[in-house]
């Protein structure tokens, strides 16, 4: 929750009036290496949803994170609705290891049943968009993808592109923005 990334994003929302929540997982509290399990992973996006609906219980609801935040707050959503949710917004979404293209990590976002907004980059090796792109013509409702130009899975945009990361932040800030209205 306080990786640069997170700081920044969680800024550019807030000059956008929309107000985040984050928090860690369990195993980044603790300094171990590697993630927690699953059920644990899960158990803990449920925890702060609900802590974040407590929080301001009139302000409309929506969930989602930067890579396996995202992915667990989707499996999280798929396995059960996760109260007040409206929609879940995704910062990178880490569909598969590096060089092992598959959507199989993917296959529980038929069952989340809300509307879903993926912001992926071109350069992402954790979700080549040909891969991406069929499984979520695939999902009903269908989830609106906005692709970031020159943009890897970190945000990180080429210099040859003539755009700053700073830019490619405020883009997907803005489209989160906008697509939030949508909804609400």
């Amino acid at each position: 929750m306080r990786h640069v990334f997170m700081q920044a994003a969680a800024g550019r929302l807030a000059d956008l009036n929309i107000a985040t929540f984050r928090y860690h997982f369990p195993f980044m509290e603790g300094g171990r290496g590697g993630p927690n399990r699953p059920p644990i992973l899960v158990k803990t996006v449920r925890s702060a949803v609900a802590e974040a609906a407590s929080l301001e219980p009139g302000l409309p609801l929506f969930a989602g994170g930067k890579s396996m935040g995202g992915r667990m707050t989707s499996t999280a959503a798929s396995k059960e609705p996760l109260p007040g949710v409206l929609g879940l917004v995704f910062f990178g979404f880490p569909l598969h290891p590096p060089g092992r293209d598959s959507d199989e990590r993917g296959a529980h976002l038929a069952d989340v049943g809300l509307p879903m907004l993926f912001l992926q980059g071109t350069r992402d090796r954790l979700a080549k968009l040909d891969v991406l792109e069929p499984l979520l013509a695939r999902v009903e409702p269908r989830p609106t993808l906005h692709v970031v130009e020159s943009a890897d899975h970190g945000f990180h945009v080429t210099k040859r592109s003539g755009r700053t990361d700073d830019e490619a932040l405020d883009e997907m800030c803005s489209r989160s923005s906008e697509w939030i209205s949508e909804l609400i």
